[in-house]
């Protein structure tokens, strides 16, 4: 059976005020979790740009590399894997260095929030530059 409301005692109205801290509860979760977002975001760049400089050293160690062939395929793989606004604030220099190629990166990961600070990124890498030498031709039948 039922009890009909009774006049004398009011109903209950304190149901409401849980939205306002649920609601707060959410955004400062979804607050957390674009920052962790924005931190792998970060590890991603950085893991990139590790690659980039590599490929860049790798490819100016040739005997036949440059530093402007050490700076193209390290910018071909940032922009690649990482081309956009979030790149777009790393520079990379190439340069030769008493026999070894060094690529160097620096600059920063922008943030994806305004009051957390920008990632700083200051990266290098370095090979050793392969000497060239001309290889020997013989003639068959030259005399020697």
């Amino acid at each position: 059976m039922r009890w009909p409301p009774s006049p004398q005692i009011p109903a209950p109205r304190a149901g409401g005020f849980v939205t306002t801290q649920f609601v707060l509860a959410v955004a400062f979760s979804l607050l957390l979790f674009v920052m962790l977002c924005n931190a792998i975001v970060y590890q991603y760049g950085r893991g990139v740009i590790r690659s980039a400089l590599d490929e860049g050293v790798r490819s100016g160690s040739r005997a036949s590399g440059s530093t402007a062939t050490c700076l193209r395929a390290a910018e071909e793989v940032r922009q690649s894997l990482l081309g956009g606004p979030i790149g777009a604030h790393v520079s990379m220099r190439c340069a030769f260095v008493a026999g070894q190629v060094r690529a160097t990166a620096s600059g920063y990961l922008p943030s994806w929030l305004p009051l957390v600070p920008d990632w700083p990124v200051s990266l290098s890498a370095t090979a050793v530059k392969e000497p060239f030498t001309a290889p020997t031709t013989t003639v068959p039948g030259a005399a020697q």
